[in-house]
């Protein structure tokens, strides 16, 4: 299918004046919609091989976080955190008159979705928790922390590629060429006759400024456990360990998991284990 023709461009204009993009691929209105939300640095186009899958069976919404993508960058580098992104989401299914949604949350979408456990559970339907937990690992932490917000610029997409490759290879060892092009063309954009990261630099400041002690996520992740739920790790994950998801099992024994092999941070959702599991997790919630 092509994806310039699979779905319609959404702006919402959010409480503090800023505009938010959102993805609306089409789908049945006979079930709650899915609502995939992303990464630190990521952006909606994450979840377009996943959207393209699910729609029309589902309406699928693929949200931008301010700062991301299509968004307008907050100049309040403050407000990029979870509550601020939880009450946008909360603020676009208002708008689109959608009581209940099938959340996707990858990484720090994840968090977002476990802080809607507990701010809003009526909303949420059924989750897919896609490699995050209540406890992060500090290698992902450390490894995020050392590439995020320092506003590189590329020549060109082969460079680009080259340069995420040189970072990521290790979580993705199957890629090939192919793959990491795909990957430069979600992660980045053209701007100013180069190739940049898409999304506004300042996230990083708010990121790094997380306070100690820590908030302790695990009364989210019960939360969140009382609904249906999903959670996917990467196999090669340093960011949400195999010890923590055998807790997380422990602490949520209905929970449905599932492990994608020769993969690390975060699973793309469209690999053969993460499809199967996302599969049977959809036609039971069907039933």
């Amino acid at each position: 299918m092509d994806s310039s023709a699979a779905y319609r461009d959404g702006h919402l204009l959010v409480r503090d004046g800023l505009r938010v993009h959102y993805r609306d691929y089409p789908g049945s209105s006979d079930r709650p919609p899915i609502l995939c939300l992303h990464g630190l640095t990521r952006n909606a186009r994450d979840f377009a091989a996943l959207a393209e899958r699910y729609s029309p069976d589902y309406r699928v919404l693929t949200l931008d976080f301010r700062g991301r993508g299509d968004s307008d960058y907050d100049p309040l580098p403050a407000r990029y955190n979870p509550l601020t992104y939880a009450s946008d989401v909360l603020e676009l299914l208002d708008e689109l008159n959608i009581d209940r949604a099938i959340f996707v949350g990858t990484s720090l979408g994840g968090l977002v979705m476990m802080t809607l456990a507990v701010t809003a559970p009526q909303r949420i339907a059924a989750a897919i928790l896609n490699d995050v937990g209540p406890e992060l690992n500090k290698t992902g932490l450390d490894r995020i922390q050392s590439y995020v917000g320092k506003g590189e610029e590329f020549a060109s997409w082969d460079e680009a590629a080259t340069a995420i490759a040189a970072n990521q290879s290790a979580a993705f060892p199957n890629y090939g060429k192919r793959e990491w092009l795909a990957t430069a063309q979600r992660h980045c954009r053209e701007k100013d006759g180069k190739i940049v990261f898409d999304y506004d630099p300042a996230i990083a400041h708010a990121f790094k400024a997380v306070p100690t002690p820590k908030i302790d996520l695990w009364p989210l992740f019960s939360a969140l456990a009382q609904k249906p739920l999903l959670v996917i790790r990467g196999e090669r994950s340093e960011l949400l360990s195999a010890e923590t998801l055998e807790k997380m099992r422990t602490a949520a024994p209905d929970a449905r998991v599932a492990v994608v092999s020769a993969t690390g941070h975060p699973p793309m959702l469209d690999e053969p284990e993460a499809v199967a599991a996302i599969d049977a997790f959809l036609a039971d919630l069907s039933r």
